[in-house]
């Protein structure tokens, strides 16, 4: 990643061992690495702060304590709030029963630790080394870390970038659907079909999902319930946090709380 100069030159391919894992400290401002892919997977643990990755056709957000797997050959970018403070575990392919497509894990304290203490450890190691027990245990547990539904389809077709764009700069704009379509020259009737067809998903839950990952960076550099409700243009802070609530099952503050009650 771009966060260090330290590993601009680094290369995981070149190390044979089944996990591998670096700790980063970002700086004040936002972070974004180039699209790059390697031949090992890569999981992107949020220690302080938050992530968002960027793969082909989605968009994933990584809030404290969770972590998103991106598998190996898969091009990828990735973004970190400032003063983010993360952890990267690379992992050969094989090593461990992750899913073949990315998604984001919510991660318990002792994948956590066992993370934490890999990074502190040489990278190459013998298998029946205390390292190498280390990362075989922290590879069996790792299929085991239940998915957080916290990604946003997204489509390289001009139109649906371009408001997915747009809306990423301006995540208050409350146009209609018609509004949006006379905005990218194409009828509702086109603009409705080819986002259901290009994500899956409504425009309306579309867009619901695009402003709760917005919400969920923000909150997780620091900002307040208010100051993201009005940012995203809601009328009043109730109905930001029943968005909320009924997408991800918490307010705001409870969500985020149940994440970072156990960071250190």
């Amino acid at each position: 990643m771009l966060l260090d100069a330290s590993l601009r030159h680094f290369d995981p391919d070149r190390i044979t061992s089944p996990a591998i894992a670096l700790r980063v400290e970002t700086t004040r401002n936002d972070n974004e690495t180039p699209v790059h892919r390697h031949r090992k997977g890569q999981l992107v643990l949020a220690l302080r702060g938050a992530i968002s990755c960027e793969v082909p056709h989605a968009l994933w957000m990584v809030p404290p304590n969770c972590a998103v797997w991106v598998p190996g050959a898969m091009p990828h970018s990735n973004r970190v709030t400032p003063n983010a403070r993360i952890c990267l575990l690379f992992v050969e392919p094989g090593a461990t029963a992750l899913p073949h497509r990315c998604c984001t894990l919510a991660i318990s304290p002792l994948v956590r630790e066992l993370i934490q203490h890999l990074a502190d450890q040489p990278h190459e190691y013998a298998a029946d080394s205390a390292t190498g027990r280390v990362a075989r245990v922290l590879l069996d547990e790792l299929p085991n870390m239940p998915v957080e539904q916290l990604h946003l389809p997204i489509s390289d077709e001009p139109r649906i970038r371009h408001i997915a764009d747009a809306l990423t700069r301006n995540p208050a704009d409350r146009a209609t659907l018609p509004e949006w379509a006379a905005r990218v020259a194409t009828s509702e009737r086109t603009l409705a079909r080819l986002m259901l067809r290009e994500t899956g998903l409504s425009f309306g839950r579309w867009r619901q999902q695009l402003q709760l990952l917005v919400a969920l960076r923000r909150l997780a550099a620091g900002a307040s319930v208010q100051q993201v409700s009005a940012e995203l243009g809601y009328e009043s802070v109730t109905a930001f946090i029943t968005m909320f609530k009924k997408a991800l099952g918490r307010p705001p503050g409870k969500y985020l709380t149940s994440l970072t009650r156990t960071s250190g």
